[in-house]
């Protein structure tokens, strides 16, 4: 099946003064994807979002979702998105229920209508609790589902969400990120998500990495850290006489031996051939923070692909 594309970004530039925020961004999200666009605070994330979302002038480029472009149809566009920003837009004075009647009316939703949804989300995000509790007495991570009901109250086919989870704690962290799984598996939404936790990019089926306002890698995660990261071999119990055998760089640290290897099928190669030294191994596999730490490690303008080939031979 052919992948549909609903959001394309073409030589994207955003500038604030003498300060290139996004410089020359290309990318492309496929629809029911889950598109990860990383980046420290301050590489570009948020500002592309805003122009995406019309709340930022374009200075160059192109924005095209759902087919419609950003600059010519912006209402349109505003109806097929859902955003969640990463400081919240809550009116604290007002309960759950009564912010959502009150977002649901922006988009002609009223009535019976607007209480048959308000059903349907009150049992999506568990919200029977606080339903007619005000905003400011509120968790973070109750406010956190409050607002990503709001952002969906009109069924979007995309919801963007900006550092959706920062400032939370790892178990609310994990219970919005439940959340954002079912809206993918029940709903078959596109999710278009920045941050700069790099586990909550793990399961994305598509990763982008930000950096000064300039994309300096992408891929699928394992195309990413297959690209730009190696996996740590740990040998516990064995002679360094015997660890030289297999000709590969190592480190020792106290009793242990640490070697970098591309991947598993390396590993079972050296077991199948040195059954002696894997008495007792572990393989530390390689995570999206490793690619992370190489790519942004070069500085604006140089070849990723030129730092990843003299890494490769340098192993």
């Amino acid at each position: 099946m052919t992948q549909q594309t609903i959001i394309k970004i073409e030589n994207l530039e955003k500038s604030f003064g003498k300060t290139k925020a996004v410089r020359k961004i290309n990318l492309e999200v496929y629809e029911g994807s889950l598109f990860a666009f990383l980046g420290i605070n301050g590489a570009g994330k948020s500002t592309t979002i805003s122009m995406m979302c019309g709340g930022l002038k374009i200075d160059s480029g192109r924005i095209t979702i759902c087919g419609q472009d950003v600059a010519t149809h912006l209402d349109k566009i505003k109806n097929q998105i859902g955003v969640v920003f990463q400081d919240s837009i809550l009116d604290k004075t007002l309960t759950v229920y009564e912010n959502l009647k009150f977002r649901a009316g922006f988009y002609g939703i009223f009535g019976q209508e607007f209480k048959a949804r308000y059903q349907e989300l009150e049992k999506l995000f568990d919200l029977a609790e606080i339903k007619n509790q005000k905003i400011q007495k509120l968790s973070g991570g109750q406010k956190r589902r409050v607002d990503i009901a709001r952002a969906i109250i009109h069924q979007p086919k995309i919801l963007i969400l900006d550092e959706p989870t920062t400032g939370l704690d790892p178990g609310t962290r994990s219970k919005v990120w439940r959340i954002i799984s079912k809206l993918r598996e029940d709903l078959k939404m596109t999710i278009f998500l920045t941050t700069h936790y790099m586990e909550e990019a793990a399961d994305a089926d598509y990763v982008t990495i930000l950096d000064k306002g300039r994309i300096i890698a992408e891929g699928t995660p394992l195309e990413l850290k297959t690209q730009y990261a190696t996996d740590i071999l740990h040998l516990y119990g064995v002679e360094e006489a015997d660890v030289k055998k297999l000709k590969l760089p190592y480190q020792k640290i106290h009793k242990t031996f640490q070697i970098k290897v591309k991947n598993s099928a390396v590993v079972t190669k050296l077991i199948i051939k040195y059954p002696e030294l894997f008495q007792d191994f572990e393989l530390i596999k390689s995570t999206l923070d490793d690619v992370f730490l190489t790519v942004t490690k070069n500085k604006p303008g140089t070849d990723i692909s030129e730092s990843k080939n003299s890494k490769t031979k340098a192993e």
